[in-house]
């Protein structure tokens, strides 16, 4: 039995037509209720230039004549059927203008869908889920803001871990083991890859069509929302990469999705990614900004997300992003920049500040766009953070050159100094530079192998003590030979050779004197929590800088040759002894075990500008951080 009486209040409808409906997925969707004394389920889908919409599915064997819908204000069709339930399969069935019927649709607000590559809706079971995470909710504005340490591991869920035979991995097996590591490696945050219900897996989730969907591959969504809980348990919070930059063209999805260009722009110049054969949002209509941001506050209230990391910002910024002359359209005033997204953008980092508190939104950027960490009062994007994609690709590829070559190259490690405090960072080496033939971090260090194990550990060390918030994705830390293979694991048997131990032991110890030492995280954006003392050492390949914050010092020392450096002055702000807190060369970790004994003593000669130095022998191709007796993270 079905009924089409009016099932949606006005002030839904009313707020659905503004486009300010921040619970769409509550009024839109499939949602059990009870109408008119009976259990069924109310469907509602905004398709305003249908001739005719019904629902079909497991309740109505797929008959599109038996559960039509009624048009409603705005463009909104509605209906209740008595006799579909949770779990019910369903899509849409939608006749355009003309009366031509359509693909079958799937719901674009659906909160549940069936496992690819099937690509059904699901009417979700939206019992809610008891959450045991108050106390990390309260604390989470001060873990992750401009002064806290943030260490975060990056993930793709389902190549993670496999057992043989195993498949797609499971937020309450799996995600328990992921916790496990991300703990006792001392990261502070997961961030997943897309996990956005998206049609094809080799898109990594970049493709997505189901925004308020966790994907059906690793369990419903209870068993996200356990995930995340679990995470917050055990003190780690969780940030998803959410893709509103382009969405692709299955027809089961929004192209076209009432016979017109409904989601996207009619014309191909404003409304197409030819870089990646997808499709663009109409971010100037109100109804599809709706959707967006609705779907990000979805994931930040719905399953206390702690992070979205943005995707792909600059291609949304720039309307020739990737265009050729006369490919693109300009703007009113006749420039290049996306006003439209601009005005998304900066309504996305108003809103979820406002509906999450403590929840961060993160720019993947890679342009000098001015002001993208900016508050929006200020003229700025409101970012929390941005990815520093010119620090990863300039250092990675100083890293990439033969020692004997570096010397020609050591502007490409100093650089990022100059704009390191004009945005809020973080240093990310990302899943981007282990696929598509670039090869595994391991793979693109020079030399032998003890060189290679060298190089990535002296690496980890200068990307650590540098300004800027961590990311590394996953089988980095271990120094996996292979690129990322999204149909594999982790190369979790290669830890069986001491040497690849030894590296993830490096990150280990990294990230906990990373998270102990306030001048290592603190100070990130300000000018005075860093002080170049050897930037210029060209002919060795040493980089010297100090890091502080209030007390607390740590001395950061980078040779970036296989000669070792003996009688190597640096000057110090304090004296007495400084002790050897990280050797990235030490035997431990599969170096030669070279280093200072453990400690040195400051002697009262100046150099650099201070007032006191330190003699040291610097291990080749290695990272030394130092912090004298009794400053705070010692404590």
């Amino acid at each position: 039995m079905m009924s089409h009486d009016g099932l949606l209040g006005e002030l839904d409808l009313h707020l659905i037509g503004e486009g300010r409906h921040w619970d769409l997925a509550d009024c839109l969707g499939a949602h059990v209720v009870e109408h008119n004394g009976r259990q069924g389920v109310r469907f509602a889908v905004w398709a305003p230039n249908a001739r005719s919409v019904s629902v079909v599915g497991d309740f109505n064997g797929w008959n599109e004549g038996a559960s039509p819908m009624a048009l409603r204000s705005g463009g909104v069709w509605e209906v209740f059927v008595s006799e579909a339930r949770a779990g019910h399969r369903y899509k849409y069935a939608i006749h355009d203008a003309h009366g031509h019927r359509l693909p079958l649709k799937a719901d674009p607000v659906a909160r549940q869908t069936e496992n690819p590559p099937a690509t059904a809706s699901v009417v979700a079971d939206e019992t809610p889920f008891n959450w045991t995470d108050d106390t990390w909710m309260q604390e989470r504005a001060a873990r992750q803001a401009h002064d806290a340490p943030l260490s975060i591991y990056e993930v793709h869920f389902g190549s993670w871990r496999r057992q043989p035979g195993e498949g797609e991995a499971q937020w309450r097996t799996r995600g328990a083991e992921l916790i496990d590591y991300v703990k006792e490696m001392g990261y502070t945050h997961i961030e997943l890859l897309p996990i956005t219900e998206h049609p094809f897996g080799g898109s990594w989730g970049y493709q997505t069509l189901g925004l308020f969907a966790p994907t059906a591959r690793y369990g419903s969504p209870n068993d996200f929302a356990a995930f995340v809980d679990a995470c917050h348990a055990a003190g780690i919070g969780v940030i998803l990469d959410w893709v509103p930059a382009h969405f692709p063209t299955d027809e089961h999805g929004l192209m076209r999705f009432d016979g017109t260009a409904l989601y996207e722009h009619e014309d191909p110049q404003q409304g197409y990614h030819p870089d990646w054969n997808t499709l663009i949002y109409n971010f100037g209509r109100h109804e599809v900004r709706n959707l967006l941001l609705a779907s990000a506050l979805e994931w930040a209230r719905r399953y206390h997300v702690d992070g979205l990391r943005v995707d792909a910002v600059a291609s949304m910024l720039y309307l020739d992003y990737s265009r050729k002359h006369g490919e693109w359209r300009p703007n009113a005033y006749g420039g290049r920049e996306n006003l439209e997204a601009i005005a998304f953008l900066r309504d996305l980092n108003t809103l979820v500040p406002e509906h999450a508190p403590g929840a961060m939104v993160v720019a993947e950027e890679s342009t000098a766009w001015p002001g993208v960490t900016a508050p929006v009062h200020a003229g700025g994007l409101g970012f929390h953070f941005k990815w520093n994609m010119g620090w990863m690709h300039d250092t990675l590829r100083y890293m990439g050159y033969d020692p004997i070559h570096r010397r020609y190259h050591h502007h490409d490690m100093t650089f990022g100094m100059v704009y390191a405090h004009t945005e809020h960072f973080v240093l990310p080496l990302s899943h981007d530079e282990v696929v598509h033939g670039k090869g595994s971090l391991f793979g693109r260090m020079p030399g032998d192998e003890w060189r290679k194990f060298a190089n990535l550990r002296a690496y980890f060390g200068f990307m650590w003590g540098h300004p800027g918030k961590k990311l590394l994705f996953m089988g980095g830390d271990i120094g996996q030979r292979a690129e990322w293979n999204h149909d594999a694991q982790v190369d979790w048997a290669a830890l069986a050779d001491g040497r690849h131990e030894g590296l993830r032991n490096v990150v280990r110890d990294l990230n906990a004197v990373y998270r102990r030492h306030p001048a290592l995280h603190a100070s990130d954006s300000l000018p005075e929590g860093f002080t170049w003392l050897v930037g210029d050492d060209i002919e060795n390949s040493v980089f010297v800088f100090l890091r502080c914050h209030e007390s607390d010092y740590v001395l950061v020392a980078c040779n970036m040759t296989p000669v070792p450096r003996e009688g190597y002055r640096v000057g110090v702000p304090v004296g007495g002894i400084w002790n050897e807190i990280l050797n990235t060369d030490a035997s431990a970790y599969g170096g030669s075990g070279m280093g200072n004994g453990g400690s040195v003593e400051a002697a009262t000669e100046p150099s650099h500008g201070k007032p006191y130095s330190l003699n040291l022998s610097l291990p080749p191709l290695a990272t030394l951080m130092l912090t004298p007796s009794g400053s705070q993270g010692e404590q």
